[in-house]
């Protein structure tokens, strides 16, 4: 846990013999599609006791793909790596070598909305991405310098940058996590994360990541290297590019920093086919029809044996962190087709056109087995034992926003029929307030297990509440794609229809917004606000939690000079 810079920071490519090629990084930051470079830097997942997973992408397998770690790493030229990593000794004075396990991702695809540099696709098209993970081990504890070396099929070699990894904080540490959320190619996400760098650092114990890190999952340039917007691993590993003011690359953050992750709705996919559009794909699928395969493939670690990766706990110094399923299909209110609360006139007679309103995709009701596994992980010897206990997932039904409403429960259906012919003429979708799964079943497990923090995310914005068991609620996902907070101070109402289990203004749980304690923004009469809900003001958050306390920062991309400032502040117990 340090602010000190990481080793190397400036490192740029790496040295070589004559006509090799030999970088980190290519000249505009991003990854290449010639096959010579890495698709994204590497990141960390799931440090323990002695050692840390390190993963990287590559589109073609290549021949050799190795981690070298320890100091001696630091000052290696190319050529140097490149012999390290290919040597018959797998040590030397000052660093030793892991090999990577080689997997093909088995779903990543483009289409003609995929926006690749250099590429154009005119129809759904499989895209090989192999993923490398190698699992470093008999790790010091404190921070030792890394670097990946990838040779391709045609022999070149990818050194990157020297950057630090490190075991798991040791139980009872104070540690640094930070909270995010719903990045989604959304414009302010770099400067966001270049901000977090600024006014933290880049050396952090952990990112929190509570889903929808990208807008379609099985696109593999929304990941990488996507001009559209900047791809979820471009900004999290500074190689991103957007104008907000100026440039911002995003940050260094998960070369150093593990990443915690969380599914949203965004990384679960419909059906697969050649045809349509993978948007048009992700946004149509069944109640028995979807898919986090590429989700798993990429975040395979932390896992636990119930749920795999989709749910699971890991002990983060002095915090509990246990991270949960708890999302379903988002849907507009009103369209033409599947919406929230009915079916298309043009689909009534097409059952296979469905879209069963906003169905949940993994049940956490009582009785589930993930909310069984839940019940249990709450009371561990584990989670008693930390100073902190963190409960993160997607779906949040305490929150200002639109998508905090309906009530997260199974939808009702309601098919009416032509009394004389049988055809169906209305297919309508309810969702009781009083079935709400998160408020009804999981807050008071949370409430009588001790519970310091909820972080969740998937309304845009930000926003806290606490319950009268003192219980947390915080959502810090504002990155540039608001859609505003429905809140009185706001004066506006979701376009919700008429009924006691529909809630216009306010939180649907029926907690009362907190206003941020340092620096709120205010209304046009001077009134403090309890939200941040914009498109040019951008938040993060801080779990610090040696001092015991959640910090929030908002940086304003309209001033671009201007450091992030600390707007709220909270104690966690």
């Amino acid at each position: 846990m340090t602010d000190d810079p990481h080793p190397d920071a400036g490192a740029g490519p790496a040295e070589g013999a004559a006509g090799e090629t030999l970088t980190g990084r290519t000249a505009d930051g991003g990854a290449g599609a010639d096959g010579g470079r890495l698709l994204c830097e590497p990141y960390l997942l799931d440090p323990d006791a002695a050692g840390v997973h390190v993963v990287w992408h590559t589109e073609p397998p290549g021949t050799a793909q190795v981690v070298l770690v320890g100091p001696a790493v630091v000052g290696m030229t190319g050529r140097e790596a490149r012999d390290a990593a290919t040597g018959a000794g797998a040590s030397g004075a000052g660093w030793r070598r892991f090999d990577a396990r080689t997997h093909r991702l088995t779903r990543t695809r483009e289409d003609a909305d995929s926006r690749v540099p250099g590429r154009t696709y005119s129809e759904v098209t499989p895209r090989p991405v192999y993923r490398h993970l190698a699992r470093v081990t008999g790790l010091a504890a404190g921070r030792t310098p890394y670097r990946v070396v990838s040779i391709d099929d045609q022999g070149r070699s990818t050194v990157t940058p020297a950057y630090s990894l490190a075991p798991a904080v040791p139980p009872g540490r104070g540690v640094r996590l930070l909270l995010t959320s719903d990045h989604q190619l959304a414009r302010m996400t770099p400067a966001n994360l270049a901000k977090v760098a600024e006014t933290v650092g880049v050396c952090l114990d952990g990112v929190l990541m509570a889903g929808d890190m990208v807008n379609v999952p099985d696109r593999a340039s929304d990941w990488f290297d996507s001009a559209a917007g900047p791809a979820f691993f471009a900004a999290m590993t500074g190689r991103a590019a957007t104008i907000a003011g100026r440039t911002y690359r995003g940050a260094e953050l998960l070369q150093h920093t593990p990443l915690f992750p969380a599914i949203g709705n965004h990384e679960v996919m419909g059906r697969q086919s050649r045809a349509g559009s993978l948007t048009s794909q992700f946004a149509h699928p069944r109640p028995a029809e979807w898919d986090v395969t590429t989700y798993e493939e990429l975040f395979p670690h932390p896992r636990s044996e119930a749920g795999g990766p989709r749910w699971w706990s890991r002990t983060i110094g002095n915090v509990h962190l246990v991270t949960l399923f708890v999302t379903g299909i988002w849907r507009p209110h009103v369209a033409d087709g599947p919406s929230t609360f009915a079916e298309g006139a043009a689909d009534l007679a097409h059952p296979e056109r469905w879209g069963y309103g906003r169905f949940i995709f993994e049940p956490v009701h009582r009785g589930s087995a993930q909310y069984r596994w839940l019940a249990r992980e709450l009371t561990s010897e584990a989670a008693r034992a930390a100073r902190f206990r963190v409960v993160m997932f997607h779906h949040s039904s305490h929150g200002l926003g639109d998508n905090s409403t309906p009530a997260f429960t199974d939808p009702v259906q309601r098919v009416e029929r032509d009394p004389a012919t049988g055809a169906v003429t209305v297919v309508r979708y309810a969702y009781p307030l009083a079935e709400d799964y998160v408020l009804r079943d999981l807050e008071p497990l949370f409430s009588a297990s001790g519970v310091h923090l909820v972080h969740t995310g998937h309304t845009h914005l930000w926003n806290r509440f606490r319950n009268a068991a003192g219980v947390n609620w915080l959502e810090t996902s504002n990155v540039g794609n608001s859609y505003g907070a429905y809140d009185v101070t706001s004066g506006l109402s979701r376009p919700l229809p008429d009924g006691p289990d529909h809630v216009r203004q306010g939180d649907p749980g029926g907690l009362r917004p907190i206003v941020p304690t340092i620096a709120p923004l205010t209304d046009s009469a001077g009134t403090p606000l309890p939200y941040v809900a914009s498109n040019d003001i951008t938040v993060f958050s801080i779990l610090d939690s040696a001092a015991g306390v959640v910090r929030s920062y908002r940086f304003d991309t309209r001033e671009p000079d201007a450091p992030a400032l600390l707007f709220d502040e909270f104690p966690l117990a």
